[in-house]
Parts: C-alpha cells; sequence; structure tokens
C-alpha cells in the first residue's frame, strides 16, 4: 500500500489519470448486438484505437479491432494535428491521441475519423479501413468529419470551406472531393459567399465549427449536421471579430511571436453566430453538382446564443436558442419544405480548357409565399428563470410520432425536470441531468435522486436495498415513461451513462468498489422453443452480458472514504482518512485539507473511487482530507444551485468554512457508529487545495477567512471574472460591473495574513494565466509574501508528465512547511 502511495504521481501522470488502456466513447449500433468503442493497447499508451465489441445471435461474444493508427499511418505516435483540432480537444478535455473521436452511418456500417489530420474510413462488414486522399492543400485541414447516415458521404470543414466527400463504390475510380459552402477569409466585405448565400459582411469567419464559448459552455462540439435523409446540411458560420484578441505567449522563447486569439470576454461582445440549410444536390453517381442555400431566421438581436440543435428523422430541425443571460430561451423548428434538388443525370456537358470534362446542372428555385421559404423558423416553446435556465444535454428532442421532448427548471417541485409537448413527466426529486435517447415509449436519462422530495419508500424494487445511496451522490441511468413510471437501469450507486439502440446497449461507469472504468455490451438474444421451431420466440429472451476489456492501470489502493452530511445545510461531503498501513493511520490529531471545486456547474463528492484517489494519497502524507459540494454544485435541484446568483464568492466560501467548522463532531459520530478510531481534526492546522473554481475558492479561503485557513494552494484560479469568458460568467454574475467587483479576489489583496501558493499555466486560454498574475501583482504591491509557479506551455489540463507529478509533490512540500 504504501509503494502504491509512494509511486502514486508517477504513475498518475504516465497513464494520464488512469485513463490510458480504458475503453470509452462506447455507441450502440445497428440492431444493438455491435458496439463501437476507442481503446489504446496499454496503461501507457496514450494512441486509441477503434474497436466494436459483438454479440452474436447464439450468444457468443467477441472483441474486433476496426482500426489501429500505428498500422495505418507509421508516424501515428508522433502526434501532430492541426491548431483547430488542439482547440477542440482543449474545450472537450481531450488527452489522448490516435483515434480520439468517430462519426458511424445510421446502419452502423460505416465508420469515419481523423488520425494526425488525415481522413480514414472503415467499412465494416468489408473488414477495411482506408486511407482517403486528400490533395488540394486548401482542402485541409481535416476538421470533425461526419459521414452522412446513408453513409455515401463525409462532410467535414477546414474552418474556411465546408467539405463533401462523395465515396467511391469502387475505391479504384477515386472519391469526389467538393466544396460546399465558404467563408470569406479577408478582412473586406463580399458581395457573395461561394453557396449564393447573400454577402457576408467584413470580419473574422469561421464554418463549420463551435465557436468557443459553445464548445467551452455549452458542451456542443459541432457546427454542422446532416439531415437524417442525408439530402441536407445545417451548418454554423461565425464571425469573432466582435470579441477581444487575447495573446498566448511562451515567455521561455522570447523569439517566438505570441499566439494571438479571440476570446467572449465577460461583459464583451460574443462571436457573431449564424445558421445556413443547404440543399444538396447529388446526380446520378451520388457526386455533389451543387446545392441550395437559405439562412435559417431566428431574433439574433434578442438570442445571440446558439445552445443545441437536434434533427430527428421525419421532423423539421430544432434549435435551442438563449438570451445574453440565459434567463430566457426558445426552441424553434425550422422549414424545410419539399426538396427542390433531385438526383438527376447532366444537362450538358463540355471540356474545360485544361481538358478536364465538365458536367452541367440546373436548379428551378420557386417562388415561396411568406413563412415558407426554407430556413424559416417557428417558435415551438419558450422558457425564462429569474436567474438562468440550465441546458440538458439531449434536449429538445423530437419523439419518433412527434412529440416534443424540453427540459424544465421547475422551481416549484425544486427539481430539473423534462416535459412532453410542455406538461412535465419526470417524477419530482429525480434531478435530470442528461438525455440519452428518446424513443415513442421512453426518455433514457441520467438522473440524481433528492432524499427529500423522493423518499426511499417511494422508490422501485431494484433500488430497495441500497437506497440511501441513490442520491445526489450516484448518477443513475434510468427508463421514464411519459405517463411518469419509471425504472431504473443501473443498480449499483456510481456515475453511469449508456448507449442503446435495438435490443442492445453499453453501460460504462465506476461505482465505490470499482478500481477500473466498468463497461458492459448488453443484448437481448432471442431463442427458439424446445423444438427449435420457433414458435412463441419472442416470448423467449436471454440478456447476454459481455464485459468489453479494460487494460488501464489502476492505483494499487482502495480510497478510505468515509460519506457525511455537514452542518446546517446538510451539505454532500466525503472525507478521506489515512490508509490503514499509513504512518498516519493511529494518530491522535491530524491537520485538515479541504479540497473542494465548490463551484456552480460541477460537483466532487460522487460515489465513484476515482474521484477520490488524489485524495488518498493526500491523506497518507498526514491530513484529514475533506471534498464538501456546496451551495452552487450540481445535483441537489434548481433552488440549490441559484442559492449563488450574484454572490458565487460569499456563498461559496460560507459553506467551506461551515464544513470546516462541522467537522469534529460529523468524525466523532463516524467513530461511534462504526465503532472504528479515527485522528480528530486539528482546527488550527486547516488548508486548502483546488484547481479553477476550486482554485479561486481556495486564494479566497485564505484572504477572507484566515481564522478559518491556514495556507493554501491556488491552481489556475479565475480570480477576476471580468477575465472569464461570457456564457459562464454572466449566467451566474449578470452585466453589472459592480457584482463583478463585489466577486472578485483581487482588491482582497491587502488581507493575505497566511501562505499561499498560486500556480497556472501560461498556455491556459480557459482561464488565462493574467488572472494568477493580477493578484500576483497587487499582492506585491500590498507587500505580500506568496510563492508563485507559472508552469510554462501548460493549458489549464496539465497534461505533461512531469509537472503533473512534481505539482502535486511542490504543493506537499508546501503545505508541510505552512503548517509546521
Amino acid at each position: 500500500m504504501n509503494d502504491a502511495i509512494d509511486e502514486f504521481p508517477g504513475l498518475k501522470a504516465r497513464t494520464l489519470r488512469f485513463t490510458c488502456g480504458a475503453p470509452r466513447s462506447a455507441r450502440a449500433i445497428g440492431d444493438g448486438s455491435r458496439a463501437l468503442f476507442l481503446r489504446s493497447d496499454g496503461p501507457e499508451d496514450t494512441v486509441t484505437s477503434l474497436w466494436m465489441s459483438v454479440i452474436g445471435s447464439d450468444g457468443d461474444t467477441d472483441e474486433i479491432l476496426l482500426a489501429d493508427p500505428r498500422t495505418l499511418l507509421a508516424d501515428a505516435d508522433a502526434e501532430d494535428v492541426p491548431a483547430e483540432e488542439k482547440a477542440r480537444r482543449e474545450r472537450a478535455r481531450e488527452g489522448g491521441s490516435g483515434i480520439v473521436g468517430y462519426s458511424v452511418d445510421a446502419a452502423g456500417n460505416r465508420v469515419t475519423f481523423t488520425i494526425n489530420g488525415q481522413l480514414f474510413l472503415t467499412d465494416i462488414a468489408a473488414g477495411v479501413t482506408r486511407g482517403i486522399a486528400i490533395d488540394e492543400p486548401e482542402f485541409k485541414p481535416v476538421l470533425n468529419p461526419r459521414i452522412s447516415p446513408d453513409g455515401r458521404h463525409i462532410m467535414y470543414t477546414t474552418g474556411t470551406y465546408l467539405v463533401d466527400v462523395d465515396l467511391a463504390e469502387n475505391t479504384d475510380d477515386g472519391d469526389a472531393v467538393s466544396v460546399v459552402a465558404s467563408v470569406p477569409q479577408i478582412d473586406e466585405p463580399s458581395d457573395e459567399t461561394s453557396d449564393g448565400t447573400d454577402g457576408a459582411p467584413a470580419g473574422e469567419w469561421k464554418i463549420g465549427l463551435a465557436e468557443f464559448a459553445a464548445g467551452e459552455e455549452m458542451d456542443r462540439y459541432d457546427g454542422f449536421w446532416w439531415s437524417p435523409d442525408s439530402k441536407y446540411v445545417l451548418f454554423e458560420t461565425f464571425d469573432a471579430s466582435h470579441e477581444q484578441t487575447w495573446y498566448i505567449a511562451d515567455p521561455a522563447d522570447p523569439t517566438k511571436p505570441a499566439q494571438a486569439r479571440r476570446y467572449p470576454q465577460a461583459m464583451t461582445a460574443n462571436a457573431d453566430v449564424h445558421l445556413t440549410l443547404l440543399e444538396l444536390g447529388y446526380d446520378t453517381d451520388g457526386c455533389y453538382y451543387g446545392g441550395i442555400a437559405h439562412n435559417v431566421e431566428w431574433d439574433l438581436e434578442s438570442y445571440e446564443y446558439l445552445a443545441a440543435v437536434s434533427w430527428t428523422e421525419g421532423h423539421e430541425p430544432l434549435l435551442l436558442v438563449q438570451d445574453r443571460l440565459q434567463q430566457h430561451d426558445q426552441v424553434l423548428a425550422v422549414h424545410v419544405g419539399e426538396p427542390i434538388v433531385t438526383m438527376s443525370a447532366p444537362e450538358n456537358g463540355f471540356t474545360d480548357e485544361d481538358g478536364s470534362e465538365v458536367e452541367t446542372f440546373s436548379i428551378a428555385i420557386p417562388e415561396y409565399a411568406p413563412g415558407e421559404e426554407p430556413g424559416t423558423t417557428r417558435v415551438l416553446e419558450e422558457h425564462s428563470n429569474d436567474c438562468w435556465l440550465d441546458l440538458i444535454a439531449g434536449t429538445p428532442a423530437y419523439t419518433p410520432d412527434g412529440r416534443l421532448v424540453c427540459a424544465m427548471n421547475d422551481m416549484d417541485a425544486d427539481t430539473n425536470r423534462l416535459t412532453v409537448d410542455g406538461t412535465p413527466f419526470t417524477p419530482k426529486g429525480l434531478q435530470v441531468r442528461e438525455v440519452l435517447d428518446v424513443t415513442d415509449d421512453d426518455v433514457l436519462c441520467v438522473v440524481q435522486r433528492t432524499p427529500e422530495l423522493l423518499p426511499a419508500a417511494d422508490l422501485p424494487f431494484l433500488w430497495q436495498s441500497n437506497a440511501d445511496d441513490h442520491d445526489a451522490r450516484s448518477f443513475d441511468v434510468v427508463s421514464i415513461r411519459y405517463d411518469g413510471d419509471w425504472e431504473p437501469l443501473t443498480y449499483v450507486p456510481g456515475q453511469w451513462t449508456m448507449s442503446r439502440a435495438g435490443d442492445g446497449c453499453v453501460v460504462t461507469g465506476r461505482g465505490m468498489d470499482d478500481a477500473a472504468m466498468q463497461m458492459q455490451h448488453c443484448m437481448n438474444v432471442r431463442t427458439t422453443d424446445g423444438d427449435g421451431d420457433g414458435v412463441d420466440a419472442a416470448d423467449m429472451m436471454s440478456m447476454v452480458v459481455s464485459p468489453i476489456e479494460n487494460h488501464a492501470e489502476t492505483p494499487g489502493f482502495m480510497p478510505n472514504v468515509r460519506f457525511v452530511r455537514l452542518g446546517e445545510r446538510a451539505l454532500y461531503a466525503a472525507v478521506i482518512l489515512p490508509s490503514a498501513d499509513s504512518a498516519y493511520a493511529h494518530a491522535d490529531q491530524l491537520p485538515v485539507l479541504m479540497k473542494p471545486y465548490g463551484g456552480p456547474g460541477f460537483q466532487q463528492v460522487v460515489e465513484s473511487q476515482s474521484f477520490y484517489w488524489d485524495a488518498q494519497w493526500w491523506a497518507d502524507q498526514g491530513y484529514i482530507v475533506v471534498t464538501a459540494d456546496g451551495r452552487g454544485t450540481t445535483g441537489r435541484g434548481p433552488k440549490w444551485d441559484r442559492a449563488i446568483y450574484e454572490n458565487m464568492k460569499a456563498v461559496t466560501l460560507e459553506d467551506q468554512v461551515d464544513a470546516v467548522h462541522a467537522l469534529p463532531d460529523a468524525i466523532a459520530s463516524l467513530a461511534a457508529e462504526t465503532g472504528v478510531s479515527m485522528p480528530k481534526p486539528d482546527l488550527d492546522k486547516v488548508a486548502m487545495i483546488g484547481w479553477s473554481y476550486g482554485g479561486f475558492l481556495s486564494a479566497l479561503a485564505v484572504l477572507d477567512a484566515p481564522d478559518t485557513f491556514a495556507a493554501a494552494c491556488a491552481g489556475a484560479p479565475p480570480t477576476d471574472w471580468t477575465l472569464y469568458d461570457t456564457h459562464y460568467t454572466e449566467r451566474y454574475l449578470g452585466l453589472d460591473p459592480a457584482t463583478y467587483e463585489r466577486n472578485s479576489i483581487i482588491a482582497d489583496a491587502p488581507k493575505l495574513s497566511r501562505p499561499l501558493m498560486l500556480i497556472h499555466g501560461f498556455a491556459d486560454d480557459n482561464v488565462t494565466i493574467a488572472n494568477s498574475l493580477r493578484l500576483s501583482q497587487a499582492l506585491m504591491a500590498a507587500g505580500r509574501k506568496h510563492t508563485f509557479l507559472p508552469l510554462n506551455g501548460i493549458t489549464h489540463m496539465t497534461n505533461d508528465e512531469t509537472v503533473a507529478r512534481n505539482l502535486l509533490l511542490l504543493q506537499r512540500d508546501f503545505l508541510a512547511d505552512a503548517l509546521a
């Protein structure tokens, strides 16, 4: 155990936080008997391959390697991806390499992906993966490739061009590559874009990409969407020229120029986002010959955020748009109309000056009645909230039969719910976190239970034996019918998700007993009766469960965690004590290390073992480690979330202070209940560490509550909220500069009387290092001693092995000295 603890910092860094070799990104396809997933070969291998799990009709199972980057590219280990792809990965917190994402057609037969910026296609039935040649330099880089639902085309963006690849039936014929839309790349107004839409104003335009705010704060990473029938594409364009220009420098190399980038800084302008509906024309050979573009119109002045796009087979596309403060939204249906571009043979042809054969087509564009032109929108639902409206992934969505499923912050019921055609149908007390699938019968979603609203007596039988653990700490997958009936599909409390198709599904997650991530492919397999004639076969089903192999390393120790509720607000908290064979296991008294995130939109007290590996390492350095989720953290309903509105600083700190004061009684009660001797907390030696919002809280703790907190290490802290982005910050603080000043900690610098270490990466494009520099400058001006660790080349993720390892050790030594 002690060896495992000693080796933990290095092992964690080398294994990308124990994720290398673990299966991920699972998707059930076809009838559910097949499932795609990504996995690298070993515990320190970052290069992920594409795999498929198969459950046969006889119940036999297999895992098939579909695409190995090292086989397809000689330099697969030498990661070299375009800057735009690096930015997308940073937004998605993606640390791997190789195949890090994929797109599959509706039938589950063809898959596309990139490796080091090169485009590939896997034909599952043929068992072949081939590269797709993109010879023209202007058609690169290849970003976000998406295969059409019919599997015949691939669309991708370069940022400048939206490019269509028509896949050849015979690979000897070669694939056809065409630009279907573009944006101007000069700071001059253009009369017309290449797709025939109205002229674009001057600016810095991108096409087919999600703008920064969408990727960082809305979890929307796509910038174009195929129609289910593969006849249309809906694509985003945005002009970032109104946003602030920020610069990221490499101070260690003064010859290297700073990189300029646009950033949607709070209380300044956002990117100007637009949508276009493009009808695609293909000839009889399936090759693109032209299209008709229609601007998608909505009240952009009132609703500037494009939060979500959904397109269900048989229905018009849905948009969710939000106003600047996210207090109002609209669900819009985009009118598509009847197609006017049909698959046809060329009308004429000629040979151009280069000797190439050119075919010509003509398209008749009809006159539209007012409101009938494709691209017009109509409002289906509107929602409002006095503070803000939450985005629930997977909503809005149509059921196949045309009912509208939307998210609802039900303040009266204090529950984040779902509605169907405007009527709430999910139970009070089940906090909906994500919608995974929508059918005519049910909605598959991830929920967290609020026991005060949904008591144990009202739970389904499956949860009766462990009801107390199905609360805000557990992310459970459930099926909810539109009449309100529901059933759990995961039993063990933990952090779970699911992908389903047909009669199959893939369940992914981990509980407190699981050191390794669990992924199981499940399938209902039909069997015949005893005579083998298939009579009543539909009634004879058996569930086949196929665990998918996990090659990831594990830390080699089990966290010594106790869950408690702290203080008058009954904060969910995890107390991590030294392990049984630690030198501190039988200590009478130990210092306390608070280790929160503590801010809105996230939580850390979760019934998943991996959340406490770092904490156990710290506990075995001689601490009682406590993570407490205060007001504003997720999982306890919309009223709890909104308690921090316009007052994040004071409220979130107050809850951490209360947690410290409530700790002695909580540990005494734990010891009495379990009969296990536990060290007492030394409240004269309380420190705090954290990253991002947790870093903000850590710095705040020693600035504003020095009587409670004796030292802190603050990683990447947003010390000045005017330096963070619009969508996140304005959701909680609004647009009044006085509110930002009240929630900043820069002006608190003269109060510092306790040891403080600031840690920040120069390459952090999310929480810029200017935050820590401004606080450090203010501390220097006030004559306050502090420690600053600037990390060259490090982003918000700290993926460098050496840095990640040494950061733990340096913080440990700093706190040991500070609390001595």
